[in-house]
């Protein structure tokens, strides 16, 4: 798998295929999936308007890389300046960190995993994002609030009830009859763009 930046000038690189853009758009997205990558795909469709017939608006991928992108400068200076934290510890012989930040999972999935690809924030990801680090930052237990909205958890160990953020993380499965049939749904861009909320 190559890096996010040289998959994100592949997704912009209008002398490629149409669908040889849309897969290095899956690439970006496996490293950078604040939601996991299925809700954040869904995310990624629904905030850009990611056409059916991707001929149809060529500009679209390209608005989604950007957001990922965005998301993804927030979060690399808090990984960087942790990662050259736990160098220092390490020296010091301190191997354990107390407190692994949201980050600490495969394309970042655990800074606001939605278990439910189709329930997930609404607002642009690198505005959930901050929000989800800096309520972690200041300490609020996730168990019982809400990292991603500030929503108080009164069913603790279910996913957030206003956005779909569930506070185990990648550890909480989707399961429902129609999983598979939504999901091909959701990666074959059958969705009804007009009638959701772009971003």
């Amino acid at each position: 798998m190559t890096s996010f930046p040289a998959q994100a000038r592949r997704v912009c690189d209008r002398t490629l295929a149409p669908q040889r853009r849309l897969y290095a758009l899956r690439e970006c997205t496996l490293h950078c999936a604040p939601y996991g990558f299925r809700a954040t795909w869904h995310h990624l469709v629904v905030s850009a308007a990611i056409p059916r017939r991707l001929t149809d608006d060529l500009d679209a991928l390209g608005r989604a890389a950007d957001e990922l992108q965005r998301a993804r400068d927030v979060v690399l200076p808090r990984a960087e300046e942790y990662a050259a934290r736990r160098r220092r510890e390490k020296a010091t012989g301190r191997r354990t960190p107390p407190n692994p930040p949201p980050w600490s999972s495969w394309g970042w999935s655990r800074i606001a995993y939605c278990p439910d690809p189709e329930r997930h924030p609404t607002a642009p990801l690198a505005t959930v994002v901050r929000a989800v680090l800096e309520r972690w930052a200041a300490g609020v237990d996730a168990a019982t609030h809400c990292l991603a909205c500030g929503t108080e958890r009164r069913r603790p160990g279910r996913a957030c009830p206003a956005c779909g953020v569930h506070p185990d993380g990648p550890a909480a499965r989707w399961s429902a009859p129609s999983a598979p049939e939504r999901w091909h749904r959701i990666w074959r861009r059958e969705l009804d763009l007009d009638a959701a909320p772009h971003g």
